[in-house]
Formats: structure tokens, sequence, C-alpha cells
């Protein structure tokens, strides 16, 4: 079969993206001549659309032209004027409930058991909690000499990783929207691929006191180091060592074991988007999200600006009206939030986006809501918050991914899911990341970052369902230790980017 020319996702739409750049004069659907050359992923008129008109695609109005666009014309984000924003507090709720989510080939996974109960781990790390940026120079020492010294003579303990941050002093400790980076740490310092153990490392003045995060059982010498209790660098650096050793002795000990999925929990995430990723690369994650979640697995999905306009149609997967309310209040906050910064949810899209042809944040909206597939959604978290349900969930986040990724950390993801389009080596320290493209393109220039290639949906030569269920079975062999992603094996790990809303004084 021969590749098409264009993709058009609804009869209703009045405009295609381009599989491949196409030429000027090219016939790419009957009657649809190209007026222009139009780039790869970017949209082309189906028929005349004049100014003022709607251009559809998704079935969804993206915009009103601002120009008068000829049959084949070239549509871009100079061309289209944003639509007004859904109305969150006029949202249905339970009319979208699917119950019939496809069946999962697996459904258990290897992880390790949670001494602290919850979700398990997939990874056995010693992860070293900081309370203020000033002590990450000598807890990254520390770090460096535990991994050469100490680590070989723990085979079963996977890694050791600081979690050092821009938080903890010259901060509004007790401003109201100081509770999202302070919830965010200490559920961090929880996370189910620690194994339990925790080890913090204090400077002795800042504002963000140990007693902010630890509960009074856990703030014991055995878990709390403060530098400047000690004299000089070198026993500093020793202090920590010691401490790590006393941890990585109890880490060695642990083991697989086999686990159901209803223990699991993992994110998605996407970023450096394209017109492709609503088509391939995002609805083979949410199938595989719905393979999870058909299975008792709990799957969070994110990035505010990402769903706003089409929040409307999430809200109608809520079951219940409070949990349709609480989707509103996130929606209303971060409008609020934005408000304040003098800018609105049209900030969002990169210029990577609209070269890969997203001309605005309604078009990536739409396709980036595709990763949470088709699940009821059962609740709403605020940044950093811990689940209490299972299932399909909805996690209030920033959208940027060196954001986003750590406030999913923090609520307990053992592994994440990143769908990417125009290409991105992002990774996290403390959870795998596994990279899905939408183009095959992508693939072939980074077959060495990219595991899963959706491309192959645009081409006609797989389909949603044959890549998401590839996906689910890469998902739980990298959860249950039997591969690693590229991210994981190249350690390209990002900073740990706290969400902080609050005041910095």
């Amino acid at each position: 079969m021969a590749a098409p020319y264009i993709i058009q996702i609804k009869p209703e739409d009045n405009v295609a993206i381009t599989v491949a750049a196409t030429p000027a004069g090219t016939q790419v659907a009957p009657g649809v001549v190209t007026a222009c050359e139009i780039p790869q992923a970017h949209k082309v008129a189906l028929k005349p659309i004049g100014k003022g008109e709607a251009v559809v695609r998704y079935g969804v109005v993206l915009g009103y032209a601002n120009t008068d666009v000829p049959c084949g014309g070239w549509i871009n984000e100079h061309m289209l004027d944003l639509p007004t924003p859904p109305d969150v507090m006029a949202m249905q709720y339970g009319d979208d409930i699917r119950t019939d989510l496809p069946k999962a080939p697996r459904t258990t996974f290897e992880g390790y058991e949670n001494p602290n109960g919850g979700y398990a781990g997939i990874r056995n790390i010693l992860g070293i909690m900081t309370t203020v940026q000033c002590v990450a120079g000598v807890l990254s020492v520390a770090v460096e000499r535990i991994r050469r010294e100490l680590l070989p003579k723990y085979p079963n303990v996977d890694d050791v990783v600081a979690l050092n941050h821009p938080y903890g002093c010259g901060v509004a400790i007790d401003a109201p929207d100081a509770v999202v980076p302070i919830r965010s740490l200490k559920n961090l310092m929880h996370h189910p691929n620690f194994g339990g153990e925790i080890m913090v490392v204090s400077l002795g003045c800042e504002k963000l006191a140990p007693e902010r995060i630890m509960t009074p059982q856990e703030l014991t010498p055995e878990n709390l180091i403060v530098l400047q209790d000690y004299n000089g660098f070198g026993a500093m650096v020793e202090a920590i060592l010691k401490m790590a050793q006393t941890k990585l002795e109890r880490l060695n000990r642990r083991r697989r074991v086999t686990l159901p999925l209803s223990r699991l929990c993992i994110g998605m995430q996407c970023g450096g988007s394209d017109a492709f990723s609503g088509l391939t690369a995002n609805p083979s994650a949410g199938y595989a999200s719905d393979l999870l979640v058909g299975a008792g697995a709990t799957v969070l999905f994110s990035e505010v600006t990402e769903v706003r306009d089409g929040v409307y149609l999430l809200a109608r997967r809520t079951p219940d009206a409070p949990t349709c309310k609480r989707l509103a209040q996130e929606m209303v906050w971060y409008d609020d939030y934005l408000a304040k910064g003098g800018v609105d949810r049209s900030a969002n899209t990169t210029p990577g986006n609209k070269k890969g042809g997203l001309s605005n944040i309604v078009e990536k909206a739409m396709g980036s809501i595709a990763k949470s597939g088709t699940a009821p959604i059962v609740q709403v978290l605020s940044p950093g918050e811990v689940p209490t349900r299972s299932g399909l969930i909805y996690a209030a986040t920033p959208a940027s991914d060196i954001v986003c990724g750590p406030c999913q950390l923090a609520s307990g993801i053992a592994l994440q899911v990143f769908m990417t389009g125009r290409g991105t080596p992002y990774g996290l320290a403390a959870a795998p990341v596994i990279k899905v493209c939408s183009r095959t393109d992508m693939k072939e220039k980074w077959p060495d970052l990219i595991d899963i290639n959706a491309g192959t949906i645009a081409t006609g030569d797989a389909t949603i369902e044959q890549v998401g269920t590839e996906l689910f079975h890469f998902i739980l062999d990298v959860a249950s230790g039997v591969k690693q992603p590229w991210s994981e094996k190249w350690r390209l790990f990002n900073d740990l980017c706290i969400f902080n809303p609050a005041p910095i004084t």
C-alpha cells in the first residue's frame, strides 16, 4: 500500500497534516493540490478557508484564520487567532466512562516490595535528600566517592542519587504556595525506588529545616547529617560515606519478587512535541495506559497548559462531581498563576513545536491528552501529591519537562514514559525514562536515544494497538529490570527542578 501524502483525523476537519515535506503542485487528496511547498507535519487546507473562519483539526476549532487560505494552502502559526478557552466551571462529567478497556497480555512484574507500603520500587537506589542547595557541592563530591569506592561492594544496589535541588533558603518558607515544594521534597524522599532508606544532608541554618520534611521518628543521627556540625570538608565527606555504607548494606539485601500490576505506578509525559505526536506517539502511550489501568496499575498524566483547551473532554471521563470540580479547581489555580506572570496558556508552545507543525496551544493540547488513553479519571492531584486511588490519575503540574518530571516523581511514579516529536535527551536519575518518538525520521536520527518508534503508524506500517502493545511490554520489561531504556543506560539525568510558585525573598 502506498504511503499517504496527508493525514486527516476526522471527516469534519478542514485541514490535514503532511506525512513528509510536500512540493507545490502535489495532489495530496482528490481535488486538493498544494499551493506551495508545505513542510512535514504542517497543515494543508482541504478546502478554501476565508478570513475569520474556523480551522478544524481533531474535530475541534484550533483557531480562526486571520487571512484567506486557498484550497491546498499552507496554514501555520502566524495565520491563526486563538479561540476562547473552555469554561471550566460549566463542564459535564460522567458521560464518557469506558469500562471495556483492552485486556492486558501480562498482569505481573518483578519489583521491589516497599517497606513503607504503597507502590513498589523497580530500581534499588540510595537516594540522598538535601534540605538546601548550599550543600549540593559537598554531596556531589561524596556521591562520586560512594559510586566509586562503595557501590561495587553492593552488587544488588543499582545506583546512588544526590537529590540536589534549588530550594531551601532565600525563600518565603511559610507562604501559602510553599506547600508545593515542601510537599514535593517530603514525598520524593520516600520514593518507592529508594527502598525505605532515609538519608538527609542539611547545612544547619537554612529555612527548610530538616523537621519540615522529616517526622520526629526519622529525625535521628542515623538519618541526618548537618554539615555545620563538622570540622572541615574532609570530615563532612567521611560522615556522608559512613552513613551511606550503613544504608547500602541494608539495600543490598533487597530482592525482586513477583508483584501484581496494582503495585506499579508510572507517569506519562510529552515534550518536544510535533503535529504527529497526537497521531502516533501519544495515542500509542494512551493504549499502553489503558492496558496497564485495565490490569490494575496506576498511570499519571499531567501538564496543565497542555490539557487546558481539552479539559472539558477529560471532565467527561471523571466519574463524579467532586472529581470534576477538583479538575476545574486545578485549571483555575493555574490560570491565576499564569495571569500573575502576565501571560496565558499561549506562552506554552515552543519554536520547536511550531517548526513541527503545531500552530498553537489548542492543537498541542488535543494531541497531548491522547496519552491519557480512554480510561476513567479516578483522581486529580495537586503538584507533588501522592495518589490515594488506583487507576488513571490526572496530576496537575507545569508542562515544563524538567519540572513536570520531579512533580511526578514526588507523586510516586517508578518510571516515566516520555513521548517526543522533535527529540530530547531528557532523563531522570531516580526513575528510568522510556522515550517514544512520533516520527520514523526521529528514530533513524537518534537510534541510541529513542526506545520505541511510533512513526510507523503515520506511514501505515503499524497500528496504534500494535505500537501500544509493544510499549506495554517494554514498560514491564524495564520495570522488571530485564531492560534499560537508553536514557538510563547513558545516565542522561536532568537536574531536579522542584516547582516553587511561592516568592523568593
